[in-house]
């Protein structure tokens, strides 16, 4: 997994990998809100990630971008979230609080 942009010389990796894709895109009125919680989802398994939003024109909606090499897994991840519901996200909640 190359996440550093310079390689062992020094030199700039510009390899496709690191290229930012979205994974994510709206502009429904709580687009913000499911953008941050994609974004949850992802940093809680250490993908990292990038949330673009035009600043004054919120009608442009919002955007979440993973590196190239990340989008399946983050593919996979924001799936599983949404089939496992909110009842799972109330339990991981409650379960981070128990310190489990």
């Amino acid at each position: 997994m190359a996440q550093d942009p310079e390689d062992y010389e020094g030199r700039v990796n510009t390899s496709h990998e690191l290229d930012m894709v979205p994974i994510y895109r709206s502009s429904t009125v709580d687009a913000e809100i499911e953008a941050g919680i994609i974004r949850g989802v992802l940093d809680s398994h250490g993908i990292p990630s990038l949330m673009l939003r035009a600043v004054g024109y919120p009608s442009l909606g919002f955007e979440v971008r993973v590196h190239f090499e990340n989008l399946r897994e983050a593919e996979r991840l924001i799936e599983e979230a949404k089939a496992a519901g909110p009842a799972a996200a109330v339990e991981a909640e409650k379960a981070s609080e128990e310190g489990r």
